[in-house]
């Protein structure tokens, strides 16, 4: 798909059989859509947005999805509405997506000529639709369903905010965990106590929504009785038709009699299905929103009162590389390490602080302990002593992204960690000691080289590592906890880098394309480098905190930091269990990646293998 280059363009997706675009008329076409997106294919198209499949080039060419506002409506007063609903729908999605993980992230929001566009999280799975024109589901899979979505409706349903267009189509099963993913908010309504009683505009699906929502005044319970019609479509594989001349018909509802034919249906195909289930079903769809259930959590209580929660939610799969790999038993014993550290000694190093044009303004000499963890007679493990203290993690309002926020402070305890990222000959010497779970490749960067940062490596052969590394030696090394990768990152420093407010690859290995807060041209170097290349460090001794490659912590993904922990642990409740948390960028990643307080993840058992780590113990 060719992109117009005219920044007043209204419409710029053009086939690449075009000479001229379709709207404005220019012949001036380009690949990417604000110098950042590939558009690819329309995969959709609504009242007043098309959907379109892309990827983001600054991310690695990762999948998106862009919708582009296209009412098609007549008259200024209905556009301007569209427009409204379209704003309003980027503000839901930034809101809701930033806090569950069941609801796609909100990744950009702008305008380019007279058109808006949001970008959002793509998700990789098939919609239910899809799944139900291949196969009519079964009792149990609808019970899954129901525990799944529920708690994504109450949690939306706190926010004041009402879906209004719950259907298969709009529901996606996540290949990498199987959890449903509710999207699209286009139509999604912000509820207050003055909005329960004033008529809103009517949006809705045919064959979907209740009666008050169709007469413009939804409320939490119209959710609730479009999930009961979802479900009953999904066990039976009745959908509305819809005729030559625009009528509906619905072989699931009788509209003289006002009622559902969805058990007759069923007992036709020879299926039955447990009472308890159906009677949960019949409230969820009773005609006035008074009979029915008033909240996804009342529905959550119905359905545990006679299976217990354990049946009705799925266990999430880890899918491992490795057919050996060895399952940890939660209940097992966890080892102990006791063992007295080698001796400590003092070294020194330089620490540079840059001025806001990237200029060198100080270079201070500092001291700092650490001890030598020898893996063999040529290599060793140099760990620095991190004093203990509290710091304000994370970044504030007007600054960063939202997952850095709240901003708050942590109380840290002693601990110390690796003075560089692990290098590949520390690597290669730990991947010949015992097994404990699963075999490590010797050998598994792409850029080759003893002193530089072993990358290329999942999480889980990052802990196999530490396992390794704690039984030969009788420390317990570990992978740090986010709290500790920031506090060791910053040395005391509250700025955007330890360096001050900028970095330039003069000290840093990162991507030259993009700079942080001034704009210069630096080396592109497109490779890693030998760790400690540079010779500066931070003030605690640590060298590489910014850039180079991205550094595995052992905390689970969560989208912001509402209720992590104020101790420095590793943050173990919730979270995305199949993401673990990625610090410091690299060297392909621009500088506002490399910040003390950005945050990323990557999948636990690689995803994109861009990933090294550095390890800590625990003080004595």
């Amino acid at each position: 798909m060719q992109i117009c280059q005219n920044s007043r363009c209204s419409n710029p997706f053009n086939a690449d059989s075009n000479n001229f675009c379709i709207s404005c008329g220019r012949s001036d076409f380009g690949e990417l859509l604000r110098n950042r997106y590939r558009v690819l294919r329309l995969i959709g198209e609504g009242g007043f947005s098309r959907t379109y499949a892309a990827q983001d080039v600054d991310r690695l060419n990762a999948p998106c999805v862009i919708k582009q506002f296209s009412p098609q409506t007549n008259g200024t007063t209905a556009r301007i509405k569209a427009a409204e609903l379209f704003k309003e729908e980027a503000f839901r999605l930034y809101e809701l997506g930033e806090n569950h993980l069941q609801i796609p992230r909100l990744l950009a929001f702008f305008e380019q000529g007279t058109s808006l566009y949001l970008v959002q999280e793509f998700i990789h799975g098939e919609n239910l639709y899809v799944e139900l024109k291949n196969k009519a589901f079964t009792e149990k899979q609808i019970r899954h369903l129901l525990a799944d979505l529920l708690p994504v409706l109450e949690f939306i349903h706190s926010r004041n905010v009402i879906h209004r267009d719950i259907k298969p189509e709009n529901i996606i099963r996540r290949h990498s965990d199987r959890k449903m993913v509710l999207i699209d908010f286009g139509g999604a309504k912000q509820v207050t106590q003055s909005s329960l009683v004033r008529q809103a505009t009517a949006i809705y699906t045919v064959g979907y929504a209740p009666n008050e929502q169709m007469a413009g005044y939804p409320c939490p319970a119209s959710d609730l009785y479009a999930l009961g019609v979802t479900c009953i479509r999904l066990l039976t594989q009745c959908l509305p038709i819809q005729d030559g001349f625009g009528q509906f018909y619905d072989p699931l509802y009788d509209p003289m009699s006002g009622q559902w034919l969805w058990r007759d249906v069923l007992a036709k195909k020879n299926v039955t299905i447990d009472s308890k289930l159906g009677e949960i079903l019949d409230k969820l769809m009773r005609h006035l929103a008074t009979e029915r259930y008033q909240s996804a959590i009342e529905v959550l209580e119905d359905l545990h009162k006679f299976e217990t929660l354990s049946v009705l939610i799925p266990t999430a799969r880890y899918k491992s590389n490795y057919s050996n790999q060895k399952k940890e038993d939660p209940n097992q014993q966890k080892e102990e390490f006791v063992s007295l550290f080698p001796t400590f000694k003092t070294f020194q190093f330089d620490v540079v602080t840059l001025d806001p044009g990237g200029r060198e303004v100080s270079r201070q000499t500092h001291n700092s302990e650490y001890y030598a963890e020898e893996l063999n007679e040529n290599i060793n493990v140099e760990m620095i002593s991190i004093p203990g203290g509290s710091f304000m993690m994370g970044s504030r309002d007007y600054e960063g992204d939202a997952d850095e926020r709240p901003q708050h402070q942590v109380n840290m305890k002693p601990f110390f960690m690796g003075k560089y990222p692990i290098t590949q000959a520390q690597w290669k010497v730990v991947s010949s000691f015992p097994i404990v779970n699963h075999p490590l490749n010797p050998n598994p960067s792409k850029f080759k080289g003893i002193n530089r940062p072993v990358e290329n490596v999942s999480w889980y052969e990052a802990k196999e590592f530490c396992k390794r590394l704690s039984r030969k030696t009788g420390r317990d090394y570990r992978l740090p906890s986010e709290a500790e990768w920031e506090y060791a990152c910053r040395a005391g420093t509250s700025t955007p880098f330890h360096f001050g407010e900028i970095i330039t690859t003069d000290y840093v290995n990162c991507s030259s394309t993009d700079t942080y807060a001034f704009e210069s041209k630096g080396k592109q170097r497109k490779e890693t480098t030998n760790v400690g290349s540079f010779d500066v460090a931070n003030a605690f001794g640590l060298y590489d905190m910014h850039g180079l490659v991205w550094e595995w912590c052992a905390d689970p993904w969560h989208k912001n930091y509402h209720g992590a922990p104020g101790d420095g642990s590793i943050w173990e409740v919730g979270g995305d269990r199949h993401r673990k948390v990625l610090r410091g960028g690299s060297w392909s990643f621009s500088p506002i990646l490399c910040r003390s307080s950005s945050r990323s993840w990557n999948e636990a058992d690689g995803g994109l293998r861009i990933c090294g780590f550095r390890v800590v113990t625990s003080s004595l």
